[in-house]
């Protein structure tokens, strides 16, 4: 259950550059807003947002960054933390010009300041639901982490083993196992990707029992 950085193959991680931009290294701190600021826009593209709002809602971000750096508790998340914090800016934004009846028209192609934006954009969230899970799985009782992590173990660890190192019944593995996914899919980070993603949240499951093993219920 790790997250490893989302970072281009000749740059820094993401973690040493929030480390460094939070002693007030500005090189630091321009490579992160180069890094993530295609992401923020194409959130901004996919909310229909103009570019006035769009930039906006942009610089937004980045103050809030500001005031936030220092209490990101996982540098990893940075990822996860500017999607969730843009599409709530966003929705905001989009409030706000109904309200006023100037909603704007959809972003410009030309518009679009790199054309590989949604590439970055989908790595960037896979990242943040790496986070978001580890984050949930870090928060589970001792029991449903060592069990979950023999269950996803290859080669697969078979039910009598995982019986021996856990000493549980072989019977209650498939239970228990249910109440720790249960329990991850409420943990809040969990929970909000589910709750904002237009598509399916990733996947919390465990691969089926050899057959011939009790099956799972």
């Amino acid at each position: 259950m790790t997250t490893e950085a989302v970072r281009p193959r000749d740059g820094p991680p993401v973690t040493d550059l929030v480390m460094r931009a939070r002693t007030g290294d500005q090189q630091a701190w321009d490579t992160l807003v180069g890094r993530y600021a295609p992401l923020v826009w194409s959130i901004c593209r996919r909310h229909r947002l103009d570019r006035a709002d769009a930039e906006d809602v942009a610089q937004t971000i980045w103050l809030r960054l500001v005031d936030h750096l220092d209490r990101l508790r996982d540098p990893d998340a940075l990822p996860g933390w500017l999607v969730t914090t843009t599409r709530r800016e966003c929705a905001q934004a989009l409030d706000a010009a109904r309200r006023a009846g100037t909603l704007g028209l959809v972003l410009a192609a030309e518009d679009v300041p790199d054309p590989q934006a949604a590439a970055a954009e989908q790595e960037l969230l896979a990242a943040e639901r790496r986070a978001a899970l580890r984050e949930a799985f870090t928060c589970l009782p001792p029991l449903c982490q060592r069990l979950l992590a023999l269950l996803i173990e290859d080669p697969p660890v078979c039910y009598a083993e995982i019986s021996a190192r856990l000493g549980i019944p072989v019977g209650s593995i498939g239970p228990t196992r249910s109440r720790c996914l249960e329990r991850l899919r409420r943990h809040p980070a969990i929970a909000a990707l589910i709750s904002a993603a237009p598509t399916a949240p990733p996947a919390l499951s465990c691969p089926p029992p050899p057959s011939r093993q009790p099956p799972l219920t």
